[in-house]
Order: structure tokens, then sequence, then C-alpha cells
């Protein structure tokens, strides 16, 4: 271990960490939505920042790149198609969620459908943060930095032992943002974060490109143009992770749900100071998730053209990180590395204790309950999560192969079925609370049998897709025999500034042409 890549690590983010005390620490942590919402001030550069580094993490960072170089740049589907999901959340999820006033996701399915609906979808979000989430991060994050660190050697124990040393490092020093400073903590961290991870990330490419072109970056940009022109080729085949026909079907579904009903995902937008600064950050979100490729996909085709196909995919990134940059990054990178974990493990646990603080304590448990007390309740919850996590982390080292897509997998048991209920209550006034039950068991139920027991052939995002025409007519036939007696309305209870961005519908359609674009330029008919 070189001690010098040690103290730049530690000087980095030591530095994140006194940077967002000094900007918290006059923070009210006591009151409902200082806790769990940052006072409900955040600004765009903070919204767009957070999203990004909450969604970035290693599961991304080696496990698309392990798919870039056995696949295609196919797999950037996962990113670039982000990019409409942010949209349509701008120009329609964010206005109504801002104007019910709500703190979590699950509030606005209350209203819309009743109590039991409310909490059925608690229950199903706090079971993909806790098995799916939380301890995948701590374990993807554990086994990169053991690399990095070499702490097995360091320590002189086994690799399995390595990892637990990292998952508690990691969980311990991300437990502190989340439950101890608030959301306010980990958007402003996440923030500080996000621009090193943008310098780190974009570094890889750049240098790897250098190297691959003797000296020339258009050398080695040429090299995978003429050696490996098909790794370029954005339209995936059927045999691809993301055939180009999912980006119609189960792709953009989960797209949606991911970026404008995840709880940890959308807690940053609606915790924005007012509803133009939401889309804004919103929006710029959007563009950037337009650069992922470059370094989520980009290093992993890079790494196949210069060390060959022999490798374990997994193993792309990390070699071609050690190969390629120069000591004395490796800290600021392993610094970097260890943000964009912190980023996604801090705010998926502090989303599971605004879940578990509003939607089961107080209303269970002590429905009188002051701010100050369910804030109490829920930083113990945390506690026990965080710790849970990092119990359950280790074990995932026994897992089979193709990690991100069976992370993607198992979300889809939960993503898109309520995804469906809260499209469904948006774009309609008279769907009763029972269609919303009957869509979730049934959704579940066959997307289970689909997966664990009888093997159709279908690709899963197609399948999720199916489920979703399904079960959103189901909802609509039990709706038009069985109407709820009053109409719904969304009733008005902001509590910040409404005034839209006047530049949202042109700057949404412009991230939407880019992304178009994009597409179009790595396929058969633009530059490969």
């Amino acid at each position: 271990m070189n001690l010098f890549t040690v103290l730049s690590f530690l000087f980095f983010t030591g530095m994140v960490a006194l940077i967002s005390y000094v900007l918290t620490r006059k923070e009210d942590l006591n009151s409902h939505d200082g806790y769990f919402l940052g006072g409900r001030s955040l600004g765009p550069w903070v919204i767009a920042g957070s999203l990004m580094l909450t969604n970035l993490s290693t599961e991304q960072l080696i496990g698309l790149n392990a798919q870039g170089y056995s696949h295609t740049i196919a797999v950037m589907g996962w990113e670039v198609g982000s990019a409409i999901a942010l949209v349509v959340v701008a120009f329609f999820l964010l206005p109504r969620y801002l104007k019910g006033g709500i703190t979590t996701i699950p509030d606005f399915l209350e209203e819309r459908y009743d109590f039991g609906t409310k909490q059925i979808v608690t229950i199903l979000f706090l079971f993909g943060y806790v098995f799916n989430l939380l301890p995948p991060i701590l374990y993807s994050g554990a086994v990169a930095l053991n690399g990095i660190f070499d702490v097995s050697g360091v320590f002189g124990v086994s690799r399995f032992t390595g990892i637990i040393i990292m998952v508690v490092a990691i969980g311990t020093l991300g437990s502190i943002y989340a439950i101890f400073g608030g959301l306010k903590a980990v958007a402003i961290s996440d923030t500080i974060n996000g621009v090193g991870l943008l310098i780190g990330g974009l570094l890889i490419p750049i240098i790897g490109l250098f190297v691959l072109g003797d000296g020339s970056f258009g050398n080695g940009f040429q090299t995978i143009i003429k050696d490996t022109p098909e790794k370029l080729n954005s339209i995936g085949g059927e045999e691809s992770p993301v055939p180009f026909s999912t980006m119609f079907t189960g792709m953009l579904l989960v797209n949606l749900f991911y970026w404008g009903t995840a709880q940890h995902i959308m807690q940053r937008a609606i915790s924005a100071k007012s509803l133009k600064a939401g889309q804004q950050g919103v929006l710029m979100a959007a563009f950037l998730k337009l650069l992922g490729p470059v370094f989520l996909i980009l290093p992993g085709i890079i790494a196949f053209n210069m060390f060959g196909s022999g490798m374990e995919p997994t193993d792309a990134y990390p070699k071609l990180v050690t190969e390629v940059l120069p000591t004395p990054l490796v800290g600021f990178f392993a610094a970097v590395l260890v943000g964009a974990i912190l980023s996604s493990f801090n705010s998926a646990l502090n989303s599971s204790v605004t879940l578990i603080a509003l939607n089961i304590y107080k209303p269970y448990f002590n429905p009188q309950a002051s701010d100050k007390q369910v804030v109490k309740k829920g930083k113990t919850a945390g506690i026990i999560l965080a710790l849970f996590a990092m119990v359950i982390a280790p074990l995932i080292d026994k897992a089979p192969q193709g990690f991100f897509q069976y992370l993607q997998i198992v979300n889809g048991f939960y993503n898109v079925p309520i995804f469906t209920i809260l499209i469904v209550g948006y774009l309609t006034k008279r769907v009763p609370a029972v269609a919303a039950k009957i869509s979730l068991t049934v959704f579940i139920s066959i997307y289970a049998t689909t997966q664990l027991i009888w093997d159709t052939g279908v690709h899963f995002l197609h399948i999720l897709a199916i489920l979703f025409v399904v079960c959103t007519t189901l909802m609509l036939v039990i709706g038009k025999m069985y109407p709820r007696k009053e109409v719904f309305v969304l009733e008005e209870k902001s509590q910040v500034e409404m005034t839209p961005w006047k530049l949202v519908y042109p700057v949404g359609l412009a991230a939407t042409a880019a992304m178009i674009l994009l597409y179009v330029l790595l396929s058969p008919v633009g530059i490969i």
C-alpha cells in the first residue's frame, strides 16, 4: 500500500467531511423537514449533484464497465435512457409532488388510495433498500477498495476478511453522514464528491485512450473504431444484456420508476427550495446522465482493446485504473470512489429511516410523537439498519456472477409494480384502493413466477412492460366496475414557491434530442 496514496485519500475524504459539517452545523435537525428534507432548501446544483451521486456507485463503475468489456456500449440504455425519464419527472411528476407537499412517495398513495396501500408500498420500498440496495452497495465498494489498498495483504488476512474490514469502515462512515447529519449533509457531501467523481471518472477513459493510442488520444479512439467497431454499437441485439427493443418497453418503465418514484432519489427533488430550483436540478441531472457512457462503459471497451478477452469482466475496470492512472492520483480516485459508495449508501439509509420513522413508527407506535421524538427514533432505526447491512454485505461474496444484472432483475419485484399504481393514481380520478392492492398482488406474483419458477425465455424488461399493461388495464376495469365514491382531487399543500421554470420545456426537449442524437451517432448509421 503506497503511503502517498493513503495520505491523499485521507486528505480528500476528510476535506469533504469538514466542508459538509461546516455548511450544515447550524441546521435544525430536530424538526421533521429539517432532518428528512434538508429544510426544503436545496438549490439546483445541489439537487443535480446529489441525484447523480446517489445513483452512481461501484455497482455501475465495475458492473457496467464489465458489461462494456464483455458486450457492447448498448448497455448505455441504463444511463442514457435515464435522460427521458428525468424530463418526464421535471414536466409532470415533480410539480405534483411539490403541490401535494409530500415527504415520502407513499404519502401521495395514501391520499390517492388509502392508508393500507401506503403501508404496502412502504414495506416494498424497505424490502428493496434493506435487502437489495444497502448490502450490495457496501459489498461492491468493499471489493473495489480492498483491491486498491490491498487490505488483505497489508493485514495478512484472507480476501473475505479484507472485505469485512472495508464493509465495516464504509458502513460506519456512511452512517455518520446519514444518521447524524440528516439529508442536507448527505446532499452537500454528494455535490462535492460529484465534482470529484466527474473529474476522476473522466480521467480514466481519457488517459486510457492516450495509453491505447501510444500517446495520442485520437489514435486511441481510432484503434477502437478500427479493431472493435462492434463495441460502439448502441443498438443491442437480443443477445445483449440491454436489447434495443427494451428501451421502448421495460427499460423506460424502470427508469421512470427509479427517477420519478424511488424514495431515495425523489427525496432530493422534493427537498427543493422551489419548483423552479427542482426542475433546474432534475434537468441538469438529465444532461449529466448523457455523459455516463464515457466513464461507465468506455473504460471497459478500452480494457478489452488493451488487455484482450481472456479476463474476468469484473476485473476489467480495476485493472485499467491500476495500469493507466499515475500513482499520485490513485489516492484521489480512491477517495472519489468512496464518495460514490457513501453517497449511494447514506442516501438509501436516510430514505429508509424516513420511511420507518414517518410511515411506521409514528402511525403505529406513537401518533402524537413530536418532531424531535420522530427524528430520535429514526436515528435509532438507522443504526440498526446500518448494522444489519454490514452483517449481510460480506455474504454477497458467495453470490454468482452477473451481479449488476441480478440486481436489476430483483428490483423488478417492486419498482414497476409501484410505478404502475402511482401513474394510474395520477391519471385517473375514480380507480379505487382495492384496484391498487390487486394490481400489486397480481404483478408481483406473476413476475416472481417468471423469474423463479417458469423460464419463459422472454427478457425480464419485456415481462415488466407486459405486466405494466396488464395491471394498468386491470385497474381501469376495476375502476369502471367499482369506482370510488368521491372524485380524487390533489389538494394544494405546497410549502415552497410553485412558479415553474420558464425554460423547463425547451431545455427538457433539448435533453431528449441530445439523447436521440447520441444513439444515432453510436449506431450503424453513425460513426461506426
